[in-house]
């Protein structure tokens, strides 16, 4: 064993994986019945490669869904990325006041813009939605009845369900109306002894036909008759008007707090464009009451967050939305998605069996926001005549650098709107190793 180590093709793989392990992967060799000391030092590396890679790797969205949850949603800024270098590096003023000398709070440093951006008295932000959900509900609600419409009773992805946030907060669930209809006089008569009155962004679906809901105006006034507040989990973060991009009628945060809503809650990684992370913003009270909860710990977020939460804030107050990754893959016109999609063909099929033909095809935000709401785009339609659509799937998967598509009747189709324009040289790259293998 000694002598196999000492081979000059072992020192690398000690230098990266450590003696210990590079010896096990040897004698796993050995016991194959190899007994070649190269053939044992190159098992026992593409071993070692295998064993520790990261199953959290980088991956190409051809999708067509920008804010794919299963992908990580919104892609940061190059702003957000370099924060999040600039503080990962050392030691930060996460609780620090530099200028007293003594302890200072991790909230301040989003504090000020998060208040002039969504104009309201006080925010601060917890590790995604469901926790500033939670935390409001153990905050304001718990041992008590909190009002919510059986239409408004959502199931996000494969944990968070509002009948379960309300029982694991501690609250009594008080439904009202039925699920497609639910007045201002269901809400009235539950209201009489509850802590609060919770709405819900329908976030992944919609109750069309014959529907009824409330308008926040008589929300509002019944909250303030009772004397309890109103909180709306508004869920996609969304700062501007969506009209450009053909998605009418999503309700912004400010729009919610001007509807006189006390409390609002939404996600950071959905049309906000940022990290991972939760915004509970409203009334200074109310605020404060869910800061000062024991789950405010357990729910906060770290440095790195903050980091990249404090420059996307600067970006929207800044008037450089339009930058965030999201929104300039949103704008991109059908001209310039064409042409990008005809340089990658031309790259992808030169010398392969391969066919590439660039096709219509419809994007969406998704991640929950404005469910059923496309707007146009343009995708590569893949063909093989001896490779299968869901073959051709498979392999873009496990390629370098890995590619998710989407199949449509058989056909692969990979959406030119979610790939990065950085990435069109990698995807035809990856279209061409692909084949050839």
């Amino acid at each position: 064993m000694d002598s196999l180590l000492a081979q000059k093709g072992a020192a690398p793989l000690i230098a990266s994986y450590g003696r210990e392990n590079v010896k096990e992967e040897i004698r796993q060799a050995i016991g194959r019945g190899r007994i070649d000391a190269a053939t044992l030092i190159e098992e026992a590396g593409a071993a070692l490669s295998e064993r520790f890679r990261s199953t959290l790797r980088p991956m190409i969205n051809a999708t067509g869904v920008l804010l794919h949850t299963n992908l990580g949603r919104a892609p940061l800024s190059s702003e957000a990325r370099a924060a999040i270098d600039e503080n990962a590096a050392g030691y930060s003023t996460l609780e620090y006041d530099p200028e007293s000398g003594g302890r200072g709070r991790r909230q301040d440093h989003l504090r000020p813009l998060a208040r002039d951006l969504f104009g309201c008295e006080d925010a601060i932000a917890l590790n995604n939605n469901a926790s500033a959900v939670f935390l409001a509900l153990c905050a304001l609600a718990r041992g008590r009845r909190v009002v919510v419409s059986r239409g408004e009773l959502v199931a996000i992805g494969g944990s968070f369900k509002i009948p379960e946030i309300l029982e694991a907060s501690g609250a009594v669930l008080a439904e009202v109306g039925t699920t497609n209809r639910t007045t201002i006089a269901d809400y009235r008569k539950a209201a009489e002894e509850a802590a609060l009155i919770l709405t819900v962004h329908p976030s992944n679906y919609e109750i069309r036909g014959f529907t009824e809901r409330p308008d926040p105006s008589e929300i509002a006034a019944l909250a303030r008759e009772r004397g309890i507040p109103w909180i709306h989990d508004q869920g996609t973060g969304c700062v501007v008007g969506l009209e450009e991009f053909g998605v009418a009628d999503e309700p912004t945060v400010s729009d919610s707090l001007a509807q006189g809503a006390d409390l609002v809650t939404f996600s950071a990684d959905k049309l906000f464009g940022g990290p991972q992370a939760g915004f509970l913003v409203g009334k200074a009270d109310l605020v404060a009451r869910a800061a000062s909860h024991p789950v405010a710990r357990v729910v906060r977020p770290d440095k790195l967050t903050l980091s990249a939460l404090s420059a996307t804030l600067k970006g929207w107050k800044t008037g450089r939305w339009r930058e965030l990754p999201l929104y300039r893959a949103a704008a991109q016109s059908l001209e310039a998605l064409e042409a990008r999609g005809d340089r990658i063909r031309k790259t992808a099929v030169h010398g392969t069996e391969l066919r590439v033909e660039v096709v219509a095809s419809s994007s969406l935000f998704g991640g929950g926001t404005s469910p059923e709401k496309t707007f146009p785009s343009r995708a590569l339609a893949l063909s093989h005549p001896r490779i299968l659509g869901e073959e051709l799937a498979r392999l873009l998967r496990s390629a370098e650098p890995m590619i998710a598509g989407r199949l449509e009747e058989g056909v692969l189709l990979l959406d030119l709107r979610t790939i990065l324009p950085e990435e069109d040289a990698e995807v035809a790259r990856a279209l061409k190793d692909v084949v050839r293998g």
